[in-house]
């Protein structure tokens, strides 16, 4: 009988990524063993009775021992702690990586703790998820077809990378590989911005004393634009102060946008208001049709 790609995988936090990530290699018979910790002992008990998870782990040190690989899918507040955990005990051949939306600050954390041991890390962030989270939203198909992009250190080594690479191909996800500072001004343009955006736009309205007549008319366009409002608050803190500096520049960015649309407003510049829309349409379904 063919033996798995991975003998052994120890997942921190079973919810939405770490759950996917079990569930789509258990699916491929490539791994041979998930074991699972995180905060709560309930979402670990789901998380084994929906077969994300062979069993909950006990202790750190002799899970990440003799794993193949760790996977930190936790909210990247809560890594440097679990870092500090991991780093004493990991096995020569352990193989460390992220499912962090950020990745500037995990490196530099994993640097600080890791040591000499940052060779055994290799950063990674799926683009894929929903605003839904915990064990029960996890999904084997969630990766497939997806983008992850990894941001390779120059300590880790050819292998160490595609071996990562590996597990998330098994997956079914596709790999692009950027380095941490490009992806973080990437992603805080066209993920972390627009989330933000969302959550701030039905604060606003949240705080209105009309809210429920407004929400009572909101319709599809409302729905779709404020469809990942509903994301962890928890996870989403994290990363706007995590990717701070880039979203800093994108929010300035957008604020002045915003301000070229007042004026246009206020000055009834019909011709400037439908140059923007046509512009901003074009490119919109142009993407669309390349996805």
């Amino acid at each position: 009988m063919t033996q798995p790609y991975f003998k052994k995988i120890v997942i921190f936090g079973a919810g939405l990524i770490g759950g996917s990530f079990a569930l789509a290699l258990r699916r491929a018979n490539a791994v041979g063993e998930v074991v699972g910790f995180g905060r709560s002992a309930e979402t670990l008990k789901q998380a084994q009775q929906l077969g994300i998870i062979h069993r909950v782990g006990v202790d750190i040190a002799t899970e990440v021992g003799d794993a193949d690989l760790v996977l930190l899918a936790t909210p990247v507040g809560q890594m440097p702690a679990i870092m500090a955990q991991i780093a004493p005990h990991l096995g020569v051949h352990t193989l460390v990586t992220d499912g962090g939306s950020t990745k500037c600050d995990v490196v530099a954390v994993a640097r600080e703790i890791l040591g000499e041991k940052i060779m055994q890390f290799v950063p990674g962030h799926p683009i894929a998820g929903g605003e839904k989270s915990g064990a029960a939203a996890a999904r084997a198909d969630l990766y497939q077809g997806k983008k992850v992009v990894l941001t390779p250190l120059p300590e880790n080594s050819a292998e160490s990378a595609a071996r990562v690479r590996l597990a998330w191909e098994l997956c079914g996800a596709s790999i692009s590989v950027l380095t941490p500072p490009q992806h973080d001004e990437v992603f805080a343009a066209v993920s972390h911005l627009p989330h933000l955006l969302s959550f701030v736009l039905v604060h606003d309205l949240a705080q209105r004393d009309n809210r429920d007549l407004l929400l009572s008319f909101a319709a599809s366009g409302f729905r779709d634009f404020t469809r990942i409002a509903a994301s962890s608050p928890e996870m989403w803190r994290d990363i706007c102060l995590a990717n701070r500096e880039a979203l800093l520049r994108e929010v300035k960015q957008y604020a002045d946008e915003l301000h070229t649309v007042y004026q246009a407003l206020e000055k009834n510049d019909a011709a400037k208001l439908e140059a923007i829309f046509r512009l901003a349409s074009e490119v919109r379904n142009n993407w669309t049709k390349n996805k």
